[in-house]
């Protein structure tokens, strides 16, 4: 039986993972990173953090540019990070984009009382879309409101919206609990109590509403209010890896400040190595035939002991 969590006793996380790979991921340099590199997953480090995140937003125009009538194409999009979104806008609008035929995918939203919040939750992700980048888009190169795709309880219109265009690109961070979006590694409950679901089985899974790990609330309090735990929800809707696999590619951004040194290098090692694990959700992109890690080279920190 695997150990339990030394977080969530009653869920499944990293911290139940086999110590060797714990430890093997832990000593990555980052050269050893870079060495990581391999058929179907790139690895890009980035100088400057303007650098950074002017190619996270270019991914966005790269994207819009492929769309045309015949063939409409977009990009599903994270919040965190989201430094890129403001830049989204002005390169539209400088270079005089038409979004007519584009589309996007936001990746997931808070549930309260069981529906996904309004545009007026202070949390709320498509209102930070809204708020950082299409509210910013000049009138006249704006996206239609139709080909903007939102996650909500009810997920069957936003996953047939996925067959509706191609999604070139699938962009994310990545959180502490090994996630993208909000696709957590699952309560540690029978049949799987022993040792977590097979990563067939997660890959099953669509957008739904998920139960979100502890670990995911004490991250959201600490990046978007304070440490308020008591003001972020405990539910949310999630694109699933159905709708994952879908995207022509999935490209994740480490900044530094959303994971820390160790879990970046962990979830880059599993992928490397094609050890997915739905302890580590991130992990199951390792069967994905095109992803890419991006990282901000003085964000990667390192893991020596340093006491503070």
């Amino acid at each position: 039986m695997r150990p339990y969590s030394k977080v969530a006793p009653g869920w499944w996380d990293y911290t139940t993972l086999d110590t060797n790979i714990l430890n093997e991921a832990a000593a990555l340099t980052a050269q050893d990173i870079q060495n990581l590199e391999r058929d179907g997953f790139a690895i890009r480090f980035y100088d400057t953090i303007e650098e950074f995140y002017l190619a996270e937003a270019l991914e966005y125009i790269d994207a819009w540019q492929q769309a045309t009538p015949e063939s409409p194409a977009g990009i599903c999009g994270p919040i965190g990070p989201t430094e890129q979104l403001p830049l989204v806008a002005r390169l539209v609008n400088e270079l005089n984009i038409s979004l007519d035929q584009c589309h996007f995918w936001g990746m997931d939203e808070w549930v309260v009382n069981g529906k996904e919040v309004d545009a007026h939750f202070p949390l709320g992700f498509a209102k930070a879309d809204m708020d950082l980048c299409f509210s910013r888009i000049n009138p006249e190169l704006a996206m239609p409101s139709s080909n903007l795709h939102f996650p909500s309880v009810n997920p069957k219109e936003y996953s047939a919206s996925w067959d509706t265009a191609r999604c070139v690109v699938m962009q994310g961070g990545q959180g502490e609990v090994k996630h993208w979006a909000f696709n957590d590694p699952p309560k540690r409950e029978a049949p799987y109590d022993a040792t977590p679901p097979p990563p067939e089985e997660y890959r099953k899974l669509g957008t739904r509403v998920v139960d979100l790990h502890p670990m995911t609330l004490m991250q959201n309090a600490r990046t978007s209010g304070g440490g308020t735990v008591q003001n972020v929800p405990h539910q949310a809707v999630t694109v699933g890896p159905i709708e994952t696999w879908k995207a022509e590619k999935v490209s994740i951004w480490h900044p530094g400040h959303h994971d820390n040194p160790f879990g970046i290098r962990l979830t880059t090692l599993m992928i490397a190595k094609q050890i997915p694990d739905t302890s580590v959700p991130m992990s199951l992109l390792a069967d994905h035939p095109n992803v890419q890690f991006n990282f901000f080279r003085p964000g990667l920190g390192s893991c020596d002991v340093e006491m503070h």
